[in-house]
């Protein structure tokens, strides 16, 4: 043995540094910002759902009476029911446009007119992502306004003034036409998603289906949608559970009407707490809507993980 080499036998290793007690003192601050901020609101919630009480005062307890009136609710069951065609609004027409829309502008756009180019286009679809809530709202309320509203206007203009709708006062028309307001609200986020899940994709797969004499739309289908499949499921997930929660433009552009043609679960609570004063039914409401946005939220998960699972196999 070298000299060099028993020193380096008797020199005591390096030890690792840690903190006293592990890394979980690091996740003190977040656990008591999360029990702050989510769980003793809920728990508070919960415990008013099974009360009657008008915000002032003190609450009485009833058991599970608004559970039990909201079994009976139509309203309740119209909010619902009106939440899964904002599914549709918010997760399915979106995720499948935007699949579609990154798809051309990475596959199509960015190789021939640059990606200089095809940035630009993709910060125009996700503009409306950015714009408050409130002030889309404005802008839309004003584009349907019956009288002097954009779509009308034009709609005369080019001779189909027989086309002209009260598209936010008839109960019929009122709910697609805020699901058109959630589409183009939506479609930029799936967007940029798929646009940075497609960066990731090694473009010689294309160029080879491209050698091979497929074309575009035979590499969409087997290469683009094969590839984007985890980003299609977090999309699906997170957009499922805006759906279930969307509450601010239903507040800003119909209040739940004309009727209740419009209500959603969200909205139905808030009307409930701040309109009616019936704080108790109101937080029933709610804690139903948490319990569901749950449930699908891990169902979704499971799916996804399952699906992911085969996938590698």
């Amino acid at each position: 043995m070298t000299l060099l080499t028993a020193k380096a036998a008797r020199r005591p290793g390096r030890k690792r540094l840690e903190p006293v007690g592990g890394y979980w003192a690091y996740l003190i601050p977040g656990a008591i910002g999360f029990a702050a901020v989510v769980l003793i609101p809920f728990g508070m919630n919960v415990y008013l759902s099974f009360t009657r009480f008008r915000g002032v005062g003190s609450a009485q307890f009833i058991g599970i009476d608004n559970y039990t009136r909201l079994i009976g609710d139509p309203t309740f069951w119209t909010s619902f029911l009106n939440s899964l065609v904002f599914i549709f609004a918010m997760a399915l027409v979106p995720t499948a446009l935007g699949v579609l829309v990154a798809a051309i502008l990475f596959d199509f756009v960015a190789p021939r007119f640059g990606t200089r180019t095809s940035s630009l286009m993709r910060a125009m679809f996700y503009l409306p992502q950015i714009l408050p809530i409130a002030v889309a709202g404005v802008l839309w309320k004003w584009m349907y306004q019956p009288e002097y509203g954009v779509i009308n206007s034009i709609l005369d203009t080019i001779g189909l003034g027989a086309l002209r709708q009260n598209w936010l006062g008839d109960p019929d028309i009122a709910i697609w036409s805020v699901v058109n307001v959630l589409i183009w609200l939506q479609i930029g986020y799936t967007v940029v998603i798929f646009m940075a899940g497609l960066s990731r994709v090694d473009p010689a797969l294309y160029e080879a289906a491209e050698l091979d004499g497929a074309g575009w739309i035979t590499r969409f289908r087997v290469i683009t949608l094969n590839q984007l499949r985890p980003e299609i499921a977090v999309v699906v997930i997170t957009t499922s559970v805006a759906a279930l929660k969307v509450f601010a433009p239903i507040f800003v552009l119909t209040r739940g009407g004309p009727g209740t043609s419009t209500m959603v679960p969200a909205y139905f609570s808030f009307y409930n707490f701040f309109t009616t004063t019936q704080v108790g039914y109101g937080a029933a409401v709610a804690t139903v809507l948490a319990l569901m946005v749950t449930v699908i939220a891990v169902g979704l998960l499971l799916f996804q993980t399952r699906n992911a699972e085969g996938f590698e196999k």
